[in-house]
């Protein structure tokens, strides 16, 4: 099987070297080409165009931004689907909206080629130990072919049977975690107030069984006040976004995720937008003093 990855930021760059660690013959495609180059140190050929990256591959695996991003790569008339073979698949890791993915199927089906949505649970560092899980869009008779190639990547695939459904769930654990971390610094900024010792917040808060478990990898920025990024601040806004979005087109609202939303827009004006998602605890600590 020949296979193609497209998009080497912080999540494609470590999955695309676990599929390298495993022996994996692969092709890699970035638009900056400088991010390309640990990886063909660990034997990848690097495609220097679209048309070299896909032509003959039978599976493309893509890790991309933001739906913006994947439309642009993938539905332009020179782009990625225009270049792919018939009877080829792409199965798409971005963290994206189901109506996207809905789109993307008709748009690949139109070329006869096979879309799988496959958005993922984890960030850097679960990427970087192959620990994700996939949340995928498709029947399991469907993604048999390619369990070995997503385990190589992740320990778990989590089907949903139908186009979209993988991406819809990935809206909804986002949409979880970014409301989570807004709680957590707001309930750190209370204890503070009341005079309660930071360190005994931040090691007994994340043991509590009332927090959200990933806290606990959190503390370490807190205390620092340095937030490198594993999850980018910025990309967890898009999400909250897209979780709203979808949401208010279906004629509701979401007013807790609306709320997160706003503190996580604030932080990325701030500045704090490539910084991790966790440093939206660093614009709510200095809110406080003002």
């Amino acid at each position: 099987m020949n296979i193609t990855f497209i998009g080497l930021g912080i999540m494609g760059q470590a999955m695309a070297s676990n599929l390298l660690k495993n022996k994996t013959p692969l092709i890699v495609y970035n638009r900056s080409l400088e991010k390309t180059e640990p990886l063909k140190a660990l034997g990848a050929k690097v495609a220097t165009n679209i048309a070299e990256a896909v032509s003959d591959a039978d599976l493309v695996i893509s890790m991309l931004a933001d739906p913006i991003a994947v439309r642009e790569l993938f539905f332009a008339s020179d782009g990625v689907l225009s270049h792919m073979k018939a009877e080829a698949t792409w199965i798409d890791c971005s963290t994206v909206d189901p109506n996207f993915s809905r789109e993307a199927a008709v748009m690949a089906q139109e070329q006869n080629i096979l879309f799988i949505d496959a958005p993922v649970a984890g960030s850097k560092p679960q990427a970087e130990a192959a620990v994700l899980s996939f949340f995928v869009g498709a029947s399991h008779q469907t993604i048999a072919p390619f369990e070995n190639i997503l385990l190589q990547m992740g320990q778990k695939i989590i089907p949903f049977e139908k186009v979209g459904q993988g991406s819809a769930f990935k809206m909804v654990v986002n949409m979880l975690l970014g409301q989570a971390m807004v709680v957590f610094s707001e309930a750190i900024q209370l204890g503070l107030k009341l005079g309660i010792d930071p360190d005994f917040l931040l090691n007994t808060l994340p043991k509590l069984p009332v927090t959200a478990p990933f806290t606990a990898f959190k503390t370490d920025n807190i205390r620092s006040n340095e937030y490198p990024a594993e999850f980018p601040l910025e990309l967890m806004l898009k999400d909250l976004r897209l979780a709203t979005a979808s949401y208010t087109n279906a004629g509701k609202r979401l007013p807790m995720a609306e709320a997160a939303k706003a503190q996580f827009e604030a932080a990325d004006q701030a500045g704090l937008g490539r910084a991790d998602f966790s440093a939206v605890h660093q614009y709510l600590a200095a809110l406080s003093t003002k």
